[in-house]
């Protein structure tokens, strides 16, 4: 077993090798500011706040903007690992990638399960949000409404990915204005002083008012780390951004600030704003937002949300796709479907690769949503912890003089991270920390019987010879 706690090493011939022997190559096409264009729509902002903080509302009432705000600042530390870790393996394997290299093969195979669990399940959790806020002109079934939008991005998602960045950037913009005329409404009809954001209060069964203890806040980190955990995407585009080097740890670090500020601000503006606890813990912004203007703003703002989850779809798509084609091209499968996940399309784009991660993402559209939100919340906190992990392990051997971009206070800066990651684990529900364990228990039994006896020529993690030093 000791390949599983080795470091692999890089630059080894891949699963689909070109004519001169190399692994096939994305084109760089993007410099840092399509790149964080690209990486914030994948955080969408605006579809974020409309249709995941809903739920926190529903469960922490005035203490969510406390929850994002502890949550944003883990993002800190998980950004700088992050930021090293993907200028010092720029792949557009991602977490796996980082992970294989500094901390072994087995320990990379668990984060790519952690990793393609969450690529696969948060585009259709955002997509089925769709329906609510095309309801002021059309009403349709959320499941339905998710899969149609999934579709869409599907075949958005084989284009090229330039043209894509372009209209991802418009559609940000649209959401970010509908973020920023939910806070200067909110703001505007302000209920209650900024002591509420403390206050720590939801509303119960019946109308009274429960308080939100600790623990309920600490089991609500899971979801605030998914709030802004697009972040990443800069590292899964690491192989396409101009100069990875630099761009990628500039994209996440400023990605993370925008994206927190987007996302806090207008939460922050509702707390303060909203009637009552009643309609906080609701969770209806809509119909907040029209109560405060009037019909037409709300529409306006449905609309731009709308627009905003089509956009993170395709985004999500572009990027989980991607994940694919890097686990083909280091022969994580069987021979023909690393052939087949390797091919590229005319524009350049991992078709087959984009085509299994949008048709799954629009069957999932039809799964319990509860369910969904959990698995998430437990396998994105769980592959923070093993990228803290690897994080902790950068600085050895010859990786300790490898170019790249440092974080500042290491190593205390993983060894907290992963302390307080695993107790956030330890609080989660149980029946989701069941299914997420016995998907990842399913993964190790592959890696046992099928890729661990065959280590000479299946799971070779490898980094594009011009980015090696």
């Amino acid at each position: 077993m000791t390949d599983t706690l080795r470091p692999v090493e890089t630059a080894v011939p891949a699963a689909a090798p070109t004519a001169t022997g190399n692994p096939h190559k994305l084109k760089r096409s993007i410099g840092i500011v399509g790149g964080t264009l690209l990486t914030l729509s994948c955080v969408t902002p605006a579809s974020t706040l409309f249709v995941v903080v809903p739920d926190l509302f529903s469960s922490l009432g005035t203490a969510t903007a406390l929850t994002i705000a502890i949550g944003s600042l883990l993002c800190i530390a998980v950004a700088f690992c992050y930021s090293e870790l993907g200028t010092l393996i720029p792949s557009a394997g991602g977490e796996y990638a980082m992970v294989s290299t500094m901390a072994g093969r087995l320990a990379g195979w668990l984060v790519f399960v952690l990793s393609l669990l969450v690529v696969m399940i948060v585009p259709p959790v955002i997509a089925m949000g769709t329906a609510d806020y095309l309801a002021p002109i059309v009403h349709l079934n959320p499941s339905i409404a998710g899969a149609a939008v999934m579709l869409l991005a599907t075949l958005a998602g084989l284009l090229d990915l330039r043209a894509n960045a372009w209209i991802t950037g418009i559609f940000l913009v649209l959401e970010v204005i509908a973020a920023g005329v939910v806070a200067v409404l909110g703001f505007a009809h302000s209920e209650r002083g900024a002591g509420s954001l403390v206050s720590l209060q939801v509303s119960g069964s019946g109308g009274h008012t429960d308080t939100v203890t600790a623990m309920l806040v600490v089991s609500g980190l899971a979801i605030a780390l998914f709030i802004t955990q697009g972040f990443s995407t800069a590292v899964y585009l690491s192989e396409e951004l101009e100069n990875p080097r630099r761009n990628v740890a500039r994209t996440v670090l400023a990605t993370l600030a925008i994206s927190t500020v987007i996302i806090l601000v207008p939460v922050i503006a509702i707390t303060m704003g909203a009637p009552d606890l009643s309609a906080l813990t609701g969770g209806d912004i809509s119909t907040m937002v029209t109560a405060w203007s009037n019909s037409a703003v709300g529409t306006f703002v449905s609309l731009c949300v709308a627009l905003a989850i089509i956009n993170a779809g395709i985004v999500m798509v572009i990027q989980n796709s991607r994940v694919l084609f890097a686990s083909a091209r280091d022969k994580a499968w069987p021979g023909p479907v690393n052939k087949g996940l390797s091919r590229l399309g005319r524009f350049g784009s991992p078709w087959v690769a984009t085509l299994l991660v949008g048709v799954p993402g629009a069957a999932l559209c039809f799964v319990n949503l509860d369910t969904l939100y959990g698995v998430t919340g437990v396998s994105v906190t769980a592959m923070y912890l093993l990228v803290a992990v690897a994080a902790l392990l950068a600085r050895r051997g010859h990786h300790r003089h490898t170019p790249a971009w440092r974080m500042p206070l290491w190593p205390a800066v993983p060894l907290l991270l992963i302390a307080v990651l695993a107790y956030i684990l330890t609080q989660q529900e149980t029946v989701y920390l069941l299914w997420t364990g016995g998907i990842t228990a399913v993964a190790t039994l592959y890696w046992a019987f099928y890729l661990r006896p065959r280590r000479d020529t299946r799971w070779l993690v490898s980094i594009p010879e011009d980015e090696q030093v």
